[in-house]
């Protein structure tokens, strides 16, 4: 089933799509290439174009071809890591003296990525609110060329929503190039490519992979000419992700539709629920109506994700005793895998932003809702919060 037919389900392709049983043995699973070299027939006639494993290795090609087809593109790049794929765009699509506008909320690497490693090197970078197109609108008139529009949606920890073909719409009318980071969403909530973005970036560590096991980065283009450019920074600076990384990955993606499922309807009951507890001063989720991104998501998401995040009224205090107190919820960094994880953003994974404009409030909890039984979640969490 190596070729897939326009109709074929979401699910049905991310298990077969470019996968064939092994010709030899009739094995199921693909191999493993855990090779660094390859033997070639001839001085420089390598077979099948394989010559060596950072230039090409066959089972980060069956995972790069498998994300391109889900996401809805004609070229992906495997990468060491989410942070490496954010590196090999910026890298790839603009030069010294260009500028990256975000949002005021996003992961904290992005924005050590942007202003203490390209800043030095003359990319510039600005926030402005990414929800509202006119301001947008406005801010990029102010700029020129060489922009770039980097989004998350949802974001990272607020779960704030951009209506990404409006976004696009107004990147358009000024030549800016949209990327988005669809982490949060996976492609089987949300194609970006089809409301217009440019360029789509995984941490394929989360959800694509979703066991905790591999750390990974994609990134996604439909545009020939970024790919070649893309392409030739891949292999010129090594950007490449491990065979048995890539392989994990390609195995995590068989289940992501039925773990999206469940992390989803986990992440609705635990959400609804944390808006009436009486330790609970907000509730961040796009699946709840009263969320400002609310309608934008129903619209261009399937569903609303399996990330939650909530504010303490006993503030920092309490947060960090909520952390350490739950046992199901294991207090760990990252998201996405099947079991679930809470962590303090403003001390952990933005900790980078700490004592800037940016930096997280500090009385949040932020939850990557597993696929455990919801009701032993919501149990975990009511005797941490009750107890402080």
């Amino acid at each position: 089933m190596t070729e897939q037919r326009d109709e074929t389900g979401f699910s049905t392709r991310a298990i077969h799509l470019g996968i064939d049983p092994d010709p030899l043995t009739g094995a199921i699973a693909p191999p493993v290439f855990q090779t660094s070299t390859f033997l070639q027939d001839a001085v420089a006639q390598p077979r099948n174009g394989y010559e060596y494993a950072r230039c090409a290795n066959p089972t980060r090609d069956l995972l790069q071809r498998q994300v391109a087809g889900l996401e809805g593109g004609r070229h992906a790049f495997s990468v060491a890591s989410g942070l490496a794929a954010e590196d090999l765009v910026l890298r790839a699509a603009l030069r010294p003296g260009g500028h990256v506008v975000t949002g005021s909320d996003a992961y904290g690497g992005t924005f050590r990525l942007l202003e203490q490693v390209w800043g030095p090197w003359g990319i510039s970078t600005s926030s402005t609110e990414l929800g509202d197109p006119a301001t947008l609108d406005a801010h990029l008139a102010d700029l020129g060329e060489g922009v770039l529009v980097w989004v998350e949606t949802p974001s990272n920890p607020f779960l704030q929503v951009v209506d990404l073909a409006a976004c696009a719409e107004v990147c358009r009318r000024h030549g800016a190039v949209l990327v988005v980071d669809n982490t949060f969403a996976s492609p089987y909530l949300q194609r970006p490519l089809s409301l217009g973005a440019h360029v789509v970036v995984h941490s394929a560590t989360k959800y694509l992979a979703g066991h905790s096991d591999s750390v990974t980065g994609v990134v996604v283009v439909d545009d020939d000419e970024l790919a070649q450019r893309i392409g030739f920074l891949q292999n010129a600076a090594g950007a490449v992700s491990g065979p048995m990384d890539a392989w994990l990955t390609i195995r995590g993606l068989k289940t992501l539709a039925v773990r999206m499922d469940r992390h989803c309807a986990n992440a609705q009951v635990l959400a609804e629920w944390l808006v009436g507890h009486p330790a609970v001063s907000a509730v961040h989720y796009p699946g709840l109506p009263d969320h400002p991104g609310h309608e934008v998501a129903a619209r261009q998401m399937s569903a609303f994700g399996g990330v939650v995040s909530f504010q303490l009224r006993g503030g920092r205090g309490s947060a960090l005793a909520v952390a350490e107190a739950t046992e199901v919820f294991l207090l760990a960094e990252s998201l996405g895998g099947v079991e679930s994880l809470v962590v303090h953003p403003g001390e952990m994974t933005h900790a980078s932003v700490k004592g800037t404009p940016r930096a997280v409030p500090d009385d949040m909890l932020r939850l990557s809702v597993g696929i455990e039984d919801v009701e032993d979640l919501q149990a975990d969490l009511d005797r941490a919060l009750s107890t402080h």
